[in-house]
């Protein structure tokens, strides 16, 4: 069979990820599970993100058709790229400057002239798979007459909710104040009874006529003229979720969660943690393991708030001392740019000591985790986290249920998903003092409700494994990408 596909015309494939680290890390996992069944595969970042994937040349070596491209974002150099809070002018420089780039390279890569060396190894190319949030893609595709698969690094709930927000905004139901925040939200086919106002995707908080909410509501518009809908998810978790999208494209690929369908087809164990220290954009601590190896199994609560929440001061000392009065040990991630940039002076002001002796008993900060390795790791009994769909994904794959804390876009849908449709953890939205945390660490780690939630994600866990092997539904719904991709040969 591998003769025969060395034979036949590869496919070439561009794929475009939103310049962020939990967009580009997925996307780069679905490069390798392309390129690992022959296709041919350019991977285009910003310039200012290429340079700090530093491992390229390293995933080109184990994957040869992997190939690596740069684009201009059309930022000064000096600009911080923090979407916090530079959404706008970043999502704007990309349509307006990344946009026409784009075309160009497009027009090169179809037509082969030289782009670069490795062009002339590869063939013309033959479709665009690009970021939900980067629909100037389609345009710049349609120009050149190829096809546009689009993808979404979100969960399919939340997609789903994002697709349905110009309806909830002409019935009145978004934006809405604090007052009706509880309020059942009734125009989401599927979620009746389960949506309250405050769990809907952040940018139904944000007034009328505010620039971000505009944005989504736009790309969510835009990304239906697609060819197909690729997703990280899996049909167990999402069945009636993806059925209701489904009727919004022609096609609709459920294949995740992708970090393991990556080791199953591959068949490495080492794979999973080498691929997701490659697409890493921050340096890893691994400190933090050996003090895993030290504590006792299920005991440690792991924190991390993702690559892009930001906290207050206020915000990192409640949960710090909610961390502190639960007694669990604790691993947590605190960022470099964890606080907001009002914040960042008051950042070296004198920690209470409490707090100090505290963490030198039972906890360990870092910048950075591993955190598939962690999340994996036997020490490792429940996970505080901003609930974004990667994190939630890596939960559910190690069996470790979750306390919720959004913040950003789909994360308060995700952390209604985990606590109340899949009761695989708790959800803690719209609260942060250390009384609460504390109480809720308390339950999670030794409460009446653990073995409850532990069962469920134990449950969820082995569907995950099942949909990543050869007879799942992952694997199969990947398999028929690969087949409709060979279909699209120049």
């Amino acid at each position: 069979m591998e003769t025969e596909m060395n034979l036949q015309p590869q496919p070439h494939v561009l794929l475009f990820p939103f310049p962020v680290q939990g967009h580009i890390k997925p996307m780069l996992t679905l490069a390798q599970l392309l390129c690992h069944s022959g296709i041919h595969v350019t991977f285009v970042n910003t310039e200012h993100n290429h340079l700090l994937l530093t491992q390229r040349e390293a995933l080109s070596a184990r994957f040869p058709t992997l190939h690596f491209h740069s684009i201009s974002d059309g930022l000064p150099s000096d600009h911080p790229r923090s979407l916090n809070p530079y959404f706008i002018d970043i999502v704007t420089s990309l349509r307006s400057k990344t946009g026409p780039l784009l075309h160009q390279l497009l027009v090169s890569l179809t037509s082969k002239t030289d782009v670069d060396s490795a062009a002339d190894q590869l063939p013309p190319l033959s479709c665009v798979i690009t970021d939900g949030l980067m629909c100037f893609a389609i345009d710049a595709a349609d120009k050149v007459g190829i096809q546009v698969i689009a993808v979404r690094t979100s969960s399919a709930c939340s997609v789903w909710c994002y697709l349905c927000v110009p309806k909830l905004i002409e019935e009145g139901q978004a934006p809405f104040g604090d007052e009706e925040s509880d309020k059942m939200v009734l125009g989401v086919p599927g979620m009746e009874y389960i949506l309250r106002r405050r769990d809907l995707p952040s940018i139904c908080r944000a007034p009328t006529n505010h620039t971000v909410r505009q944005f989504f509501v736009e790309e969510h518009i835009a990304i239906t003229r697609a060819s197909g809908l690729i997703l990280n998810t899996f049909d167990e978790l999402e069945s009636s979720v993806l059925s209701h999208i489904a009727s919004k494209f022609p096609k609709i690929y459920a294949i995740g969660p992708l970090h393991a369908l990556l080791q199953s087809r591959v068949g490495d164990d080492d794979l999973s943690s080498s691929s997701a220290a490659a697409a890493s954009l921050r340096r890893e601590d691994r400190r933090c393991m050996m003090w895993l190896d030290s504590q006792e199994a299920g005991s440690v609560i792991f924190v991390s708030y993702g690559s892009l929440v930001k906290l207050t001061r206020v915000q990192l000392l409640e949960f710090w001392h909610g961390l502190v009065n639960s007694g669990s040990p604790f691993l947590w991630v605190i960022r470099s740019d964890v606080l907001h940039s009002t914040e960042v002076e008051h950042a070296n002001r004198v920690t209470p000591v409490e707090l100090e002796m505290g963490t030198k008993e039972r906890g360990f900060i870092v910048d950075w985790a591993p955190q598939e390795e962690v999340l994996a790791h036997e020490a490792v009994g429940g996970f505080l986290t901003h609930s974004g769909w990667n994190s939630t994904l890596q939960a559910i794959w190690a069996g470790v249920p979750m306390l919720c804390w959004p913040q950003l876009a789909d994360q308060q849908v995700n952390s209604r998903w985990v606590g109340e449709v899949w009761k695989i953890g708790v959800d803690m939205k719209d609260t942060c003092d250390r009384a609460t945390v504390e109480t809720m660490i308390k339950a999670l780690m030794h409460g009446e409700e653990r073995e409850v939630i532990s069962r469920a994600v134990d449950q969820y866990a082995k569907s995950a494994r099942t949909s990543v092997g050869e007879a799942g539904s992952s694997y199969h719904n990947l398999e028929t990408l690969i087949s409709d991709l060979r279909t699209l040969v120049i």
